[in-house]
């Protein structure tokens, strides 16, 4: 067994030449997606969308298997792929109280949508793209919902509250939701609509940014045939065809610019600035004032 841990390889792996050029092929990749953090899917939809590999669900296991090799031999970065769901619960501990100062001003925000107009949230179909939306969600500052499908009671619940303060205030309510272009992910929105209506909050306007068929035009992601056991598949597929496409195959930065123009097209920019200023002011005079904690 080979361990050395200084450049982090603990296996010896000798692929054949086909599996070593797919190899580079995903370090290219993740090299020109590194600001994200991608799930194996989004690597995979990567590889399809490019005619490295074809869409087919062997094809997927296949490059499982060959990401835990070539990162347990030091081929490929452990941090260029991540698991969404088994994620670690580690109790948050400082160093001493000017770590905990800092990390205290880090996290501190005014109410940056005083004074708009709107009130803004994000919801998306699948925890796989997490990781690209929650950078948005924290720099516009709006809630992010990770449904994992279509939405829990009790979460539907608490997202009509939020909205209901919002309605009482006189705001425009906005939801932009991401999902699939499949029967569920189209039925999702018209459910969440439903529901709001239900729990007496009126007046949110649902907007799916993605997936829309005018992006699966643009951007041709890969297909995947349209689930006939789910019960809405017969009115998906008279409008859509046989075909289904998921939301992680766009690329992450077609996502991010249409959720940045979405979140933009009903924010004043200069007003959430205006905020951000006087954050900035805050934080200068409190270092100042605690400059001497240890």
């Amino acid at each position: 067994m080979v361990c050395k841990m200084a450049i982090e390889r603990f296996r010896d792996w000798k692929p054949t030449a086909a599996t070593s050029a797919l190899v580079e092929t995903c370090g290219a990749i993740i090299g020109e997606l590194y600001k994200y953090k991608l799930t194996l899917r989004q690597l995979y939809y990567q590889l399809v969308s490019r005619d490295v590999i074809p869409n087919q669900e062997r094809e997927y296991r296949k490059l499982s298997r060959v990401l835990t090799d070539a990162r347990y031999a030091g081929l490929l970065d452990w941090g260029a792929i991540e698991d969404r769901i088994r994620q670690p619960d580690t109790p948050t501990e400082f160093d001493g109280l000017r770590e905990l100062v800092d990390a205290a001003l880090d996290s501190y925000r005014l109410p940056r949508w005083e004074g708009q107009d709107g009130y803004v949230e994000l919801w998306v179909e699948k925890d796989a793209l997490s990781s690209v939306l929650r950078p948005l969600a924290r720099e516009y500052h709006v809630t992010l919902m990770v449904n994992r499908g279509y939405s829990s009671a009790s979460a539907m619940y608490d997202s009509a509250q939020r909205f209901a303060v919002a309605e009482n205030e006189g705001r425009g309510m906005h939801l932009f939701y991401l999902g699939d272009l499949d029967p569920s992910g189209e039925d999702m929105v018209r459910d969440i609509r439903k529901r709001f209506e239900e729990l007496c909050v009126s007046g949110v306007q649902v907007q799916k940014i993605a997936l829309t068929p005018e992006q699966v035009a643009m951007y041709n992601p890969p297909p995947n045939p349209a689930k006939r056991t789910d019960p809405r598949a017969a009115a998906f597929i008279n409008q859509h065809g046989a075909s289904s496409w998921e939301v992680d195959a766009l690329p992450p930065d077609a996502l991010v610019r249409l959720i940045r123009e979405a979140i933009e097209g009903v924010l004043d920019m200069p007003a959430m600035e205006a905020v951000k200023a006087r954050e900035a002011i805050d934080k200068a005079r409190l270092r100042a004032l605690i400059g001497g904690v240890r």
